[in-house]
């Protein structure tokens, strides 16, 4: 099958098993990722070590087993750390410095797809436009018969690291619902609140199935975390989590059953980081409700604004001296966990966090809460340059920065319309200090781009 560039997403590979993405044009990708990595370690294949691990979705077995015949055919030697969360493999190669890792999963997309996520040395990201772009340079290693392949445990290294972010003696009793929608989470969450007897759980949907048959594999998705907002009401549960197929993303329930947005949490995990790390650098992308900016200012952070995007937090962490970064879609990055995101250790974090005396989610968050903000339109627009040119004169007194779309701030509201980079779409965030203007600012915004 000829490659399809569709599947070669912003930062990963994603395609429809075996329509979009089969065992022939997987091992192609395995052919480009080993020949840029190559490039940027400098390294030939024979001298490559590479970490693999995969989710729980009925083709990752077979995508695994192409890539891993294929790098080793290649010369590459292959540590295979089996079924894991995203985040295992970020840590495997920044603690271990792998030259490279894959995990094989879909991200959070339904059942029927299938793909890859990349790093090479150094935690850097290998995204999947950039293996597109590399089809005219890559270069067409020989066969080897160097390749060798080894099945490793870094569970014990990997719990270890990730419980270093907390002082697990310091998280009180209390009773959470994990909703693992049949993927990752189930058995992460499992291993790791075997060492925190203190917390009582009540799983739902721990038992993997790469069919997902339980609710849809992301949180965000209509109705996806109803089943989990009533359990956390009818157990009288302190918090609630659910995680997507992957488990890189986690956002949290309050204990009325009240859906956070990842923003929200972002202030949870926050109110920890600044405790143990007064002055840090919080990073925050800029469809981030203004209580975020605020929230950290007021507890002694310093915020850093950022491009949407999980890769811009890690980027945005290392030039200006961040310590943590967040987003809406709730990826939680971490210095100290090599600038990648793991929802395993805003887990624990959100954990300590809670842990206060007294501490209920809903009040802190009404606490630290002076915006308020719609939830974002999707605009269907064929010529997205013509109508930024509207906002650009209408607004042009107003105008904050175009780093990523264009923000639009006045004093007590402001707005950011940004352009789909895969769809003829415009994405409008809109937030007012007075929830009754969200109505009328945002009918203001879409008249204005619509005529």
């Amino acid at each position: 099958m000829k490659l399809n560039k569709d599947i070669f997403k912003s930062y990963d590979i994603r395609g429809i098993y075996p329509d979009e993405l089969n065992e022939e044009n997987a091992q192609e990708v395995a052919l480009l990722f080993l020949s840029l990595v190559s490039k940027r370690t400098g390294k030939k294949p024979d001298d490559l070590k590479i970490v693999i691990g995969k989710d729980i979705r009925n083709s990752s077995k077979v995508l695994e087993k192409v890539m891993m015949d294929t790098l080793i055919s290649k010369g590459v030697k292959i540590d295979n750390i089996g079924l894991m969360s995203v985040d295992v493999i970020y840590f495997a190669v920044g603690k271990l410095e792998y030259d490279g890792g894959i995990m094989v999963t879909a991200s959070h997309n339904p059942g029927e797809y299938g793909g890859y996520k990349m790093v090479s040395k150094g935690v850097e990201w290998v995204r999947g436009i950039e293996l597109w772009d590399h089809r005219n340079e890559k270069v067409n290693f020989i066969d080897s018969d160097k390749g060798v392949l080894n099945s490793i445990d870094i569970w014990d290294d990997y719990l270890d690291h990730i419980f270093s972010f907390i002082d697990k003696d310091k998280i009180k009793p209390m009773k959470i619902v994990v909703d693992s929608g049949n993927g990752m989470a189930g058995i992460m969450v499992s291993k790791i609140v075997e060492l925190l007897p203190q917390i009582e759980l009540i799983p739902l949907f721990f038992e993997p199935d790469g069919s997902f048959p339980n609710r849809n594999p992301n949180p965000l998705t209509a109705g996806a975390a109803d089943e989990l907002c009533a359990k956390v009401k009818e157990e009288n549960a302190d918090a609630g989590f659910i995680y997507d197929a992957d488990a890189d993303r986690v956002f949290l329930i309050d204990e009325n059953g009240t859906f956070l947005r990842g923003d929200q949490t972002l202030l949870v995990l926050v109110k920890q980081i600044l405790e143990k790390n007064p002055g840090a650098g919080i990073v925050y992308n800029l469809i981030c409700s203004k209580n975020i900016k605020e929230t950290i200012e007021k507890m002694g952070g310093r915020a850093i604004r950022s491009e949407v995007g999980y890769v811009n937090m890690g980027k945005h962490m290392k030039n200006q001296d961040g310590i943590m970064g967040g987003e809406v879609s709730a990826h939680f990055s971490f210095r100290d966990n090599y600038y990648a995101d793991s929802g395993f250790i805003a887990f624990l974090l959100a954990l300590q966090s809670m842990s206060e005396d007294g501490f209920k989610l809903s009040e802190f968050i009404e606490k630290n809460e002076n915006w308020h903000r719609a939830a974002e339109v999707n605009l269907s627009i064929n010529n997205k340059e013509v109508a930024l040119d509207k906002i650009r004169e209408h607004y042009k007194e107003n105008i904050l920065d175009e780093i990523d779309g264009i923000t639009v701030e006045f004093e007590d509201w402001w707005f950011n319309v940004r352009p789909s980079n895969t769809e003829p779409l415009l994405r409008v965030t809109i937030e007012c200090q007075n929830e009754n203007d969200i109505k009328g600012k945002l009918e203001e915004v879409l008249n204005i781009v619509r005529h």
